[in-house]
């Protein structure tokens, strides 16, 4: 799929203009490789590291653009179970026009950071600067199921909740990597702002963008120590609860056990001392009782 946008009045804007400035292939087809590979002089293996989510960032200069791949964040879906996984963007940044390939669709230019651009340049780093607001917001979200998910073990004995807890790890190690390899990417472009022929105020935002990496790369190794360091307590958490349970249902048990057996030889066919009793039945309900009640008092003076 292919569309196009424009700046119009400080704005991005999707058209039909087929000459318009910023192309976005989104998983392109076969035609559409080739036109990128033969007619634009894209690298193919480049091409193939923009459409493949575990390829780590880059940057490389070609004879006509400069070819950036950097990562960002999958649009989470409930089939992902927890998982939150990285894919790759590719920006192809010519003289004269912009081409971003990416394997699926998903939303590139929200935000307030697109409310005002001016340039192919600030495009994209305004593309780089909401890829790290994502895996910002997206780390927000992974803490907040995780303390819930803490919430519901301190009272649940359940399995799915420990490998709901071992999902969110993973994927921060996955977020980890790939703020890392975003942060390598961008103090390359750094090095090279002036081969890219940045201006002073793009050189301001690329570092304020080199800020904002930083420390969503700090939160994400803090989010994943945390959780890692803190996993082995959580699954003692669960099997003391088990413990728990197991113990409360065998105090039932002899609780239960107990009367039975009064009642039970009581019942048996032999001559016994209040068999001719008139009141019988109520002693034998009243020693059950008491037996219940001799439990119970052992129970809670050991402390068991």
């Amino acid at each position: 799929m292919l569309k196009y946008y424009e700046i119009i009045v400080e704005r991005l804007t999707e058209t039909s203009n087929p000459k318009s400035p910023i192309l976005v292939y989104i998983d392109p087809d076969e035609n559409e490789k080739k036109y990128l590979i033969n007619d634009l002089l894209i690298d193919e293996n480049t091409l193939h590291s923009a459409l493949d989510p575990n390829e780590l960032s880059l940057l490389e200069f070609e004879p006509q653009h400069t070819a950036v791949i950097f990562k960002r964040p999958k649009n989470y879906s409930a089939k992902d179970q927890l998982l939150f996984k990285p894919t790759t963007v590719g920006v192809f940044f010519f003289s004269d026009k912009l081409i971003i390939v990416m394997p699926e669709n998903i939303t590139l230019f929200d935000g307030k950071v697109f409310s005002k651009v001016n340039s192919l340049t600030e495009v994209m780093l305004k593309l780089l600067y909401r890829s790290i607001r994502h895996f910002t917001e997206h780390l927000k979200v992974i803490n907040m199921i995780s303390d819930d998910i803490e919430r519901k073990i301190n009272r649940a004995m359940e399995n799915k909740h420990l490998i709901n807890l071992f999902t969110l790890q993973k994927s921060l190690v996955y977020y980890v990597d790939a703020i890392s390899s975003n942060g390598g990417v961008l103090e390359k472009i750094k090095n090279y702002s002036a081969k890219l022929g940045f201006n002073q105020e793009q050189i301001e935002l690329l570092d304020d963008i080199i800020i904002e990496n930083n420390q969503c790369n700090i939160q994400a190794q803090n989010y994943s120590d945390i959780l890692a360091s803190l996993m082995d307590a959580r699954a003692s958490i669960v099997s003391n609860n088990l413990n728990i349970l197991i113990k409360i249902l065998n105090i039932i048990t002899i609780a239960i056990m107990v009367p039975s057996l009064v009642v039970s030889v009581f019942s048996m066919n032999v001559k016994l001392p209040i068999g001719e009793h008139p009141n019988a039945f109520w002693i034998v309900c009243g020693l059950a009782g008491v037996s219940v009640m001799a439990v119970l008092l052992l129970w809670r003076a050991l402390k068991l």
